[in-house]
């Protein structure tokens, strides 16, 4: 197990290298969001580098997402997993695309996260507006 906000941190982490690329705008949004959010207010930002670095190397290994996924979800309590679902949503969303490949693992993040339906469409929605341009 690991920290609820090494939990949020892997989740923001595999929503960025869904697609294979770590764009300069995920990573930007990765930092914000530890920067910003209550919930990492006690977590040591100095951390953030060695924690996504651990989390790559765990996906590296055979059958490494799944394993990420799991991880995510033993170490996070229930009321935090809607929350590592927006998160892992606006690491997504912060290059304004999604393609495929970030879907599939948001898909899967919901199910293993057990995020119903119908709260991953407001959150996703919200996503969308927050991060809309003219």
């Amino acid at each position: 197990m690991i920290s609820h906000q090494t939990a949020l941190i892997y989740a923001m982490v595999i929503a960025s290298a869904a697609d294979g690329d770590m764009s300069d705008a995920e990573l930007r949004e990765i930092g914000e969001l530890v920067h910003t959010l209550p919930v990492f207010k006690d977590y040591d930002s100095k951390r953030l580098t060695r924690d996504a670095a651990d989390c790559a190397s765990l996906l590296a290994k055979d059958e490494g997402l799944g394993k990420v996924l799991d991880i995510i979800a033993d170490s996070l309590p229930q009321r935090l997993r809607e929350t590592a679902y927006a998160l892992a949503c606006d690491v997504v969303a912060a290059d304004l695309h999604a393609d495929d490949e970030e879907l599939r693992l948001l898909q899967m993040m919901r199910f293993r996260l057990e995020v119903d339906r119908l709260t991953a469409a407001a959150i996703e929605r919200g996503t969308r507006a927050r991060h809309a341009t003219l």
